[in-house]
């Protein structure tokens, strides 16, 4: 597990930057964070570090944005109101998995056993009005620290 901690929205967007630079195409992210923690500010520099000009924003209403560059796709998910199974089929999200796009999900407590075995965690804990710290890890590191 790797935890660093930001300071402003700037810093989340350039320190996720940084990490997207060096994930796979086609790498899963789970966000885990309450309303505001900074999961958007995460999707925002993830997308700018893959040099994807494109305006981020939460996919709340839409249930899922693409970001699409030159050498990159970003599927960004909300999976806030997802209730079970149906719901990921109907809003593509299996099929994201098998596109070679970058996928990351808001809310993804909510769909965590749909997320593949290799998918990166990111828990995202509010510690200051604009501070923030971030556990990054493996999926199965997040399940052993449920135990």
């Amino acid at each position: 597990m790797t935890e660093f901690v930001t300071h402003s929205a700037d810093e989340t967007q350039r320190r996720a930057a940084e990490l997207a630079k060096t994930l796979p195409r086609g790498a899963v992210i789970g966000f885990l964070g309450e309303l505001g923690a900074g999961k958007t500010a995460f999707t925002r520099g993830f997308v700018e570090g893959l040099g994807i000009d494109a305006e981020v924003s939460s996919p709340t209403f839409a249930l899922c944005n693409d970001y699409i560059g030159d050498g990159a796709r970003v599927l960004h998910y909300d999976m806030y109101r997802v209730d079970g199974w149906d719901d990921l089929y109907s809003v593509g999200f299996f099929d994201a998995l098998d596109s070679g796009a970058y996928v990351l999900c808001e809310w993804s407590e909510n769909i965590f056993g749909a997320l593949p075995d290799d998918a990166v965690i990111i828990k995202i804990t509010k510690s200051g009005e604009t501070d923030r710290i971030f556990n990054v890890m493996t999926k199965a590191e997040f399940q052993q620290s449920l135990v």
